[in-house]
């Protein structure tokens, strides 16, 4: 894996780098769903018909999760945006763990708590890469530039973080603060931006 797709970069902001562990599946599963489709929209792969997601264009992005995810929109009856972020969200966070731990960009750690439970705990290798992630998300929320001039990703990566409040990068504070710019980023990110926005008011 070269170039991380947007759902790993969102993976890798909410992993708790110190104590190896993913902050709250359930939000990062919904993140990684969103980015899933954001990803895809940012590729030209869906658009919004109506409201709904349809696939555009032919043949494989390249990144096994993201050709999961067309694959299932192309074979199944129309959906609105926010059912397709909610949709299946644990599925895809466990297909991007594996995707990623194959990749050798996280050692994922299995147990189980109390013999019972299962526990999945990434260790991100190279915590360098957090810290850019981290920058970038801080430089296109409050750098100097105008939000249209902010690269396409790091935009739609910023508005997917801040949807979710995600603790450590966006906190409520910043998304109160920086709203307006933030729904400048978002609207660059297509239509899972706001139906993931919609999940968490």
């Amino acid at each position: 894996m070269t170039e991380l797709s947007l759902p790993a970069k969102t993976y890798l902001l909410a992993c708790d780098v110190g104590e190896a562990k993913l902050r709250d599946r359930a939000r990062a599963g919904l993140l990684i769903r969103g980015a899933a489709l954001t990803d895809l929209v940012l590729r030209g792969r869906v658009t919004d018909a109506d409201g709904r997601v349809a696939v555009s264009g032919d043949g494989p992005t390249g990144d096994l999760v993201l050709d999961e995810l067309l694959a299932e929109i192309g074979r199944e009856s129309p959906r609105k945006w926010k059912g397709w972020v909610r949709k299946d969200a644990r599925g895809t966070l466990e297909a991007l763990e594996s995707q990623l731990d194959t990749a050798g960009v996280i050692d994922l750690k299995t147990a189980r708590i109390l013999g019972l439970f299962p526990s999945r705990r990434p260790v991100v290798r190279d915590p360098a890469v957090v810290e850019r992630l981290r920058a970038s998300v801080d430089q296109a929320l409050r750098g100097p530039a105008p939000a249209s001039d902010v690269d396409t990703v790091d935009a739609a990566l910023t508005a997917l973080v801040a949807a979710v409040e995600l603790r450590g990068v966006v906190s409520g504070r910043d998304r109160r603060r920086y709203r307006d710019r933030i729904e400048e980023l978002g609207e660059r990110g297509g239509d899972a931006v706001p139906a993931l926005r919609k999940l968490f008011r």
